[in-house]
């Protein structure tokens, strides 16, 4: 289901992602819920969950347990 705020975002996503990295993942994952849920039905949560990810990691990447924005 697409998230209205960062706050119905899930507890683990809600306590890792920096507060920028949690609108990105948001906009891609409602974004994609809508793009991709009328073709593949059965697999938009996961299909919504695999972009919304892929969108994070093009802006933040992983350094020990934090995310962190690159420093283009």
């Amino acid at each position: 289901m697409p998230y209205a705020s960062n706050d119905d975002l899930p507890t683990p996503i809600r306590r890792r992602l920096p507060e920028h990295a949690q609108d990105i993942f948001r906009e891609a994952f409602n974004n994609a819920w809508r793009t991709y849920g009328a073709r593949e039905p059965y697999r938009r949560e996961e299909i919504a969950h695999r972009v919304a990810w892929a969108a994070v990691k093009k802006s933040y990447c992983k350094v020990g347990n934090d995310w962190v924005p690159y420093n283009w």
